[in-house]
């Protein structure tokens, strides 16, 4: 993204679209999908990757922005960080609030970040991609039709 200023216009990006289910022109039509940062500018990297999002953006924008979305929707809330900030009684650590995705369905579904430096925590957790993965597309089918 950082080069062509289009957002997971990258491998992870192929990842998440490929784990949605969408083709780059449903992932990119506004009609579709909303693309909602947890901060609105790149934070720097950092050793193991990205900084942190910047701790004012969220709360300044996300109400204003949100409030635009359908009631109806599905969040996919990508992320340690984001699920922090929106899911209610997650779980202490990204992979246990993975595994308890059922509880957030029909609204929300928490992922992992799809970087491919997270290559290891899907060879440990093979479940994801065999049981998150479809029920996430499955719910997005929904949507689409």
């Amino acid at each position: 993204m950082h080069e062509s200023g289009v957002p997971w216009d990258d491998p992870s990006g192929r990842t998440l679209r490929a784990w949605l289910g969408l083709s780059d022109e449903q992932f990119y039509d506004p009609d579709i999908v909303a693309l909602v940062p947890m901060g609105f500018c790149y934070p720097g990297s950092a050793k193991s990757g990205d900084l942190p999002p910047r701790t004012e953006c969220a709360p300044e924008w996300h109400p204003e922005l949100l409030g635009h979305l359908p009631e109806d929707r599905l969040e996919v809330i990508i992320g340690t960080y984001a699920q922090a900030r929106y899911l209610e009684n997650r779980a202490k650590t990204l992979t246990a609030t993975v595994a308890q995705w059922r509880d957030y369905l029909p609204t929300q579904v928490p992922l992992p970040h799809p970087s491919p430096r997270n290559q290891g925590w899907m060879k440990k957790n093979p479940w994801f991609e065999a049981d998150v993965v479809p029920a996430v597309r499955n719910r997005i089918a929904e949507f689409l039709a």
